[in-house]
């Protein structure tokens, strides 16, 4: 069974950006973790309650076949986060599907993975994903070989239904 892991925010991830997605994932047939900083209580910004099943810091990349970091103004937690990166890097080496949904494109740009990439954002981060050298878009969903990125709430379902396509080609 396909794993995936979705990256959220302690505190102040949007909620439908997680539930949207996680739930397609799981209607896919996939095994889906929630994964953040501590598996204490997550709380959206719309008040969503999530017990993240693991730790960021556990996970492997090679036991994934996606990882995918959800927005929200709390996902500023992993934009300048040195193991956030490392685990980006290492699944576009591994070739496997890297994701991020609204303003988390910002975490993908400062790995260093977009660089000669089609992606989108949410608007205030398309300066950032510019200066790191991807081909921003604008579009609400974004896919580039086995990067996709999303650019908001708005997106949550295409974004959910672009990362089902890449899992199952």
């Amino acid at each position: 069974m396909k794993k995936i892991a979705l990256v959220i925010a302690e505190r102040e991830f949007r909620d439908e950006e997680y539930q949207v997605p996680y739930e397609i994932l799981k209607a896919a047939g996939f095994q889906v973790l929630t994964v953040s900083t501590k598996t204490t209580t997550a709380v959206g910004k719309l008040g969503l309650e999530v017990t993240p099943d693991t730790l960021i810091t556990d996970l492997k990349p090679e036991e994934l076949d996606a990882l995918v970091f959800i927005g929200g103004g709390g996902s500023e937690q992993y934009f300048e986060d040195p193991l956030s990166h490392q685990l980006a890097q290492q699944m576009v080496q591994l070739d496997k599907v890297l994701g991020a949904i609204c303003i988390a494109p910002v975490v993908l740009a400062n790995a260093g993975v977009l660089q000669g990439k089609k992606a989108t954002v949410f608007p205030d981060g398309a300066e950032i994903l510019i200066d790191q050298g991807a081909h921003y878009t604008g579009e609400a969903v974004e896919v580039d070989g086995k990067l996709v990125t999303g650019n908001g709430p708005d997106a949550a379902e295409a974004f959910g239904q672009a990362l089902v396509k890449l899992l199952n080609p």
